[in-house]
């Protein structure tokens, strides 16, 4: 019996020990991702940038087991896109409707609403701000700043109650907003999964399948990433307009991504460029003759610290691409 005893006394003792490793703010985001996830709801929001404001609608259901999404574009042309489980379709002005294989639907919602939190623990602090309210609701706030100050950060409003994400700012460098997320109604409810339960029936577009592509060896590699930043995917491609011969590697961390390009360097080249356009940074220059561009979600610092740390194995040469290789789509986020 004593040693039954001693037993259950460890567990509980390594049970608690392990719920301590976990600060508030981080089981917070744990409890906004699981409703993300699991709740039955309808957020009407708007996206605002430094020079537009755009209103949208988000739908989300848990039908048959499968999650299903909607997300509704509320002016201008009509544009939307639906997930059923993991097949997402996009209905986009002016080119024919598409589905892939994914689970991530690439929409203006906030990353951290679709990412791995146990993942961004190791590369960002996660901060308790206090309580405000938003939306008309009460809310806990929390900030997402990272270790590095390699990347940008979030200040995370979160509904008390429903554990859903009523507001998103992100931040740069300085704690500037770079954009936001911000919520006018939230609506948790069954009746959301009623009306989400009628896209099953719909007729969507077939799914898009890529042919198989061997791993694409390049003779060149990034060796300053900031910490977390792992590859996604390679590839060799032309230019749909001037056939210029590009390679390329995207990277991402789970909340942010980029991705580098490789080139020839010709006569359009210059020494080095910078353009940054709310959370989108723009950096090239030429190393020997190749041109290496950096396009991604992160601060123009970081950006051209990638871009110079691009390191030839072989000695720089025109990339080798076969004629007609198409590009692989992107799933940056937003």
């Amino acid at each position: 019996m004593k040693p039954i005893l001693i037993s259950a006394i460890a567990l509980v003792s390594l049970v608690a020990n392990a719920s301590t490793d976990e600060s508030p703010a981080e089981a917070l985001l744990h409890n906004m991702h699981q409703a993300t996830e699991q709740l039955d709801y309808e957020l009407s929001y708007i996206l605002v940038r430094k020079s537009s404001i755009e209103p949208l609608r988000f739908r989300h259901a848990v039908v048959d087991g499968k999650s299903f999404g909607q997300i509704a574009y509320l002016s201008g042309p009509p544009r939307e896109v639906i997930r059923r489980g993991d097949e997402i379709s996009y209905f986009e002005p002016g080119i024919d409707p598409f589905t892939i294989q994914s689970t991530q639907m690439v929409a203006p919602l906030p990353a951290v609403m679709q990412t791995n939190i146990e993942q961004l623990a190791t590369m960002y602090d996660f901060v308790p701000l206090g309580r405000a309210r938003e939306a008309g609701v009460a809310c806990d706030v929390v900030r997402v700043s990272p270790k590095d100050g390699e990347r940008y950060s979030y200040v995370l409003w979160i509904d008390q109650d429903s554990k859903l994400l009523v507001r998103a700012d992100l931040l740069d460098r300085d704690g500037d907003p770079i954009e936001q997320y911000r919520a006018l109604s939230v609506v948790v409810s069954p009746q959301v999964g009623d009306m989400m339960r009628q896209l099953a029936k719909v007729d969507l577009p077939p799914v898009v399948h890529l042919p198989n592509k061997p791993n694409t060896g390049l003779s060149w590699q990034v060796t300053d990433l900031p910490v977390g930043f792992k590859p996604i995917y390679r590839n060799r491609h032309r230019l749909l307009i001037t056939e210029r011969p590009v390679e390329s590697q995207m990277f991402s961390d789970g909340l942010f991504s980029f991705s580098v390009y490789l080139s020839e360097a010709d006569k359009f080249s210059v020494p080095e460029q910078l353009v940054r356009k709310g959370r989108r940074t723009l950096h090239s220059h030429i190393s020997g003759n190749a041109e290496v561009t950096v396009v991604g979600d992160i601060p123009p610092a970081t950006a051209k610290k990638v871009a110079e740390s691009v390191r030839f194995i072989a000695s720089p040469k025109t990339p080798n691409v076969t004629e007609g290789t198409p590009a692989q789509p992107s799933a940056a986020p937003q």
